[in-house]
């Protein structure tokens, strides 16, 4: 049985054989990029062929897990000369079933390079276990404004005036090019991981690839992002991670969440206690 609403503190590569099959819907992961960033657990493969086996192994489990019709997000970044991760996405492709390369669009860019342009993006490489996905496209519309909608609706090849007006309501679809602001030292998210995710691009995520009560999970949760959008979302969801000081970090964010009543069952586990008690997460 997967325990559900839990942070596991443990190394993934312990916990996930002992997950059933077939069992999450969505996988969103963060994993270590290799050599793009200045921490240990980011560095600590000699060579770039031992970071790939090892993604090898902790993949391979998350695809067992993976539901026939879910989605398996996996984030990489590119450094100044390094590019493990196109090498990576190209050796998950040939092993499982490629569905999308997302971009994602940080606004803001970062590390500035004297001779080639600012990156401002990472890439969310998306697999799929079968032939048909649980994909909730309307889930993540973008809202038109006032002026555009005005605008469209004077559009003559459209007759009926009722039926467009609901649904350019809806907002337009999006693309797979996801635009939100990366997270800055002033942002109030910020909570002390070097790579964490915004809240919004991990709610598009997870909007568009489950339902309610559906499981997600996190083999890499890190500042436990993926675990208060679940939360939010009225998602099923299970965390794992090795580091015990964003466990904790990750504890506290769901306690904010659940009003301070969020109890901390042990130093391995933690576990929503009180689903019911009300929400405080906003994002746009």
């Amino acid at each position: 049985m997967i325990p559900l609403n839990t942070i596991i503190c443990d190394d993934v590569l312990n916990v996930l054989p002992r997950f059933p099959s077939d069992t999450v819907q969505t996988i969103i992961s963060d994993p270590p990029y290799y050599n793009v960033l200045k921490e240990d657990w980011d560095t600590q493969w000699g060579q770039l062929n031992e970071y790939l086996e090892w993604c090898d192994v902790w993949t391979s489990q998350c695809m067992r897990i993976l539901k026939e019709d879910g989605l398996f997000f996996i984030f990489g970044q590119l450094g100044k000369r390094e590019h493990g991760f196109i090498h990576l996405m190209s050796r998950l492709c040939e092993k499982f079933q490629f569905h999308d390369l997302f971009i994602w669009d940080r606004v803001v860019g970062y590390n500035d390079r004297r001779d080639s342009f600012t990156p401002a993006y990472e890439m969310i490489l998306v697999l799929r276990k079968g032939d048909k996905v649980k994909f909730n496209k309307d889930a993540v519309r973008i809202p038109y404004d006032s002026k555009t909608i005005e605008m469209y609706l004077k559009d003559k090849r459209y007759k009926d005036k009722q039926a467009r007006l609901e649904h350019l309501s809806k907002g337009k679809y999006a693309t797979n090019i996801l635009s939100v602001p990366s997270l800055k030292g002033v942002s109030k998210e910020k909570c002390g991981h070097p790579s964490q995710k915004p809240v919004e691009l991990i709610a598009k995520l997870i909007l568009c690839s489950s339902d309610k009560d559906d499981i997600i999970m996190d083999p890499f949760l890190g500042s436990g992002t993926t675990a208060v959008v679940a939360e939010a979302e009225g998602r099923n969801w299970v965390g794992i991670e090795l580091n015990a000081d964003y466990c904790e970090i990750s504890h506290k964010r769901l306690a904010e969440l659940h009003g301070g009543l969020f109890d901390l069952n042990g130093k391995e586990e933690t576990e929503v206690s009180n689903k019911d008690a009300p929400l405080n997460l906003k994002y746009a």
